[in-house]
């Protein structure tokens, strides 16, 4: 594993950009009290910004105040909580600026702040603005890697409005006969997901045409793009994917769900089983890089990704041996204690702090090079 970058600056005003305008809100704020906690203060000002439930800034003082006694001053997570700041103004500062938006899901995950951060000049973690908004959106990144031919499993899309379905030519249809349609092409049981959302949040397994029904409904409140996709009998494997022209990857992780599959309660309230490193053969191992690397690169990410995957390796139904299915490409994954993204990074020898040095470098290094692509003139 490399080191960090060398052409990082002695000492970087960092802003924390934390809570945000999603049903991911109180993730974010678990996984930003623990990049504090972690931070190097030798090396980083850190300034911990909190965007409410109702997208106003504010400079999260508990926070503040948290980072300059122990971490056992830390709380357990972050609040959104104090005087209201304005986006432009609060980026700007003579000093080398580096902002780390650990926001999760819509509003924050999706382009939307990289695209704020880029008209602002200022460098910052994770994808830009076009693999942030294609990795959000279940369905068009699954289009997109299909185009690329790339393996995932089989799926259909709707849209939600006022009890209004769509299909994607933009056809009216009833919620029963579209449940219908579903299972004669999915099968049962079938997920059924709000495509821009993260966490497992708004999904279900629906095991019968009236939970498929329910389902549909419940995906809605959080989007009105619906995915419906067969279930998968196969291992669920992720892999950790750091860097920007030459990405690397870490040791795999293996979940096991300690419910139907693996759900919020699973993911945050430590329900899961997880194999760090996965147990997979050495073809194994390089045909999952080989194909984690691929969709990090078709759909132009960079700075880091967890590409989630499953494994139909025949090990739970001899009739389903499809090998490698890419499931979900996470531009902003969980930073919590017990997130698979830093877990898997620390499994590779690239301790918190260090990852969390190597994905400034890499913010610092894009942007250099944006830098030297900006002519306006003709």
């Amino acid at each position: 594993m490399a080191a960090p970058d060398s052409d990082t600056p002695a000492r970087i005003r960092l802003i924390v950009l934390f809570g945000g305008r999603s049903a991911e809100h109180d993730v974010s704020c678990v996984s930003a009290r623990h990049i504090l906690a972690a931070v190097d203060p030798g090396r980083y000002e850190v300034e911990p910004i909190g965007i409410t439930r109702d997208g106003r800034w504010v400079h999260a003082e508990q926070a503040r105040t948290a980072l300059a006694g122990s971490d056992d001053a830390m709380p357990d997570r972050l609040e959104a909580v104090g005087p209201e700041v304005q986006p432009l103004p609060t980026l700007a500062s003579s000093a080398p600026t580096v902002v780390l938006p650990v926001l999760h899901g819509p509003m924050g995950e999706d382009g939307t702040v990289q695209g704020l951060l880029e008209l602002a000049g200022v460098p910052y973690v994770g994808a830009g603005v076009l693999a942030s908004a294609l990795c959000m959106d279940k369905v068009a990144c699954k289009d997109h890697l299909a185009s690329h031919g790339l393996p995932q499993c089989a799926y259909r899309w709707i849209t939600v409005d006022d009890e209004i379905i769509r299909h994607p030519d933009g056809d009216r249809v009833q919620l029963l006969a579209e449940v219908d349609a579903a299972i004669d092409e999915l099968g049962l049981p079938m997920f059924v997901k709000p495509a821009n959302m993260g966490s497992s949040i708004g999904i279900s397994r629906a095991t019968t045409a009236d939970e498929v029904a329910t389902a549909i409904e419940l995906a809605a409140t959080y989007d009105r793009e619906v995915i419906l996709e067969e279930e998968v009998v196969g291992r669920e494997i992720e892999i950790a994917v750091l860097g920007n022209e030459d990405p690397e990857t870490s040791v795999a992780g293996e979940i096991v769900p300690g419910a139907d599959f693996y759900d919020f309660a699973d993911k945050y309230d430590d329900g899961a089983d997880l194999l760090i490193p996965a147990p997979l053969t050495d073809d194994e191992l390089a045909e999952l890089q080989r194909l984690a690397i691929g969709a990090y690169r078709a759909c132009k990410v960079e700075g880091m990704a967890r590409v989630d995957f499953f494994f139909e390796d025949g090990s739970r139904n001899t009739a389903h041996s499809r090998g490698w299915l890419i499931n979900e490409i996470n531009t902003m994954p969980g930073f919590t204690p017990i997130s698979m993204y830093p877990k898997m990074w620390q499994a590779s020898s690239l301790e918190y702090a260090s990852l969390i040095d190597r994905l400034v470098g890499l913010a610092l290094q894009r942007h250099a090079r944006q830098l030297r692509h900006n002519r306006t003139d003709h």
